[in-house]
């Protein structure tokens, strides 16, 4: 009895200690900006961001788009794929409009691994070119060459999906083997919360 006291009155004291320092305890995973590689892989995911806002906005000004198929969650799957893999209302939209602006931005730094934009679900509708090509029917292959329209709802892919500051930096152990730096930028579109630009590189040479 008197254990579990100690117990609750420890807990008490460290969610008030988390709240004085604005923090939550999920915010303890992030890392901390310390390099200049870092720097500049911020400032790389801020300025996709502003590219693959202003192409979204621009097409729902165009009507090719509406924010409620945007922001929709619905998500279907498509037959036959391991991991499984997801259509949307949109996601034929951004293969077409958004994957040479992830491109353009994962060729600035051969230190980057992937560049992608993801809803608040972790889902990604369109990967970079390098990992879009055909299946093959081989999943270790495919695994590692067709990572598009998966879910990347992992810890770390929701805590970077749903990050509404301006950055959040984690170490990532991606399921092709590598550990990568993952650095993270909230997308807003039209003050709505849609997901984030994620990049993985490496941190170290």
């Amino acid at each position: 009895m008197l254990l579990g006291k100690v117990v609750k009155k420890t807990l008490v004291l460290l969610l008030l200690s988390l709240l004085m320092l604005n923090i939550t305890p999920e915010e303890t995973i992030a890392e901390r900006l310390t390099s200049n590689r870092d720097m500049m892989v911020k400032r790389i995911a801020q300025e996709c961001r502003d590219e693959v806002v202003t192409q979204i906005t621009e097409l729902i000004i165009q009507k090719q788009l509406t924010s409620n198929q945007l922001f929709d969650t619905f998500y279907i799957p498509i037959p036959d794929t391991n991991p499984q893999k997801y259509n949307t209302q949109y996601d034929s939209l951004t293969d077409i409009y958004l994957l040479h602006i992830l491109d353009k931005h994962l060729a600035r730094d051969k230190n980057l691994i992937f560049v992608v934009a993801v809803d608040r679900n972790g889902y990604l509708p369109t990967h970079n070119s390098k990992y879009s090509r055909f299946l093959t029917g081989d999943g270790d292959q495919d695994t590692k060459t067709n990572r598009t329209k998966r879910i990347f709802n992992d810890r770390t892919g929701l805590a970077a999906a749903r990050n509404t500051k301006e950055y959040l930096l984690q170490k990532y152990n991606r399921d092709t083997g590598e550990s990568l730096a993952d650095l993270s930028v909230p997308i807003f579109i039209n003050q709505r919360h849609w997901g984030a630009i994620r990049i993985g590189y490496f941190r170290e040479d």
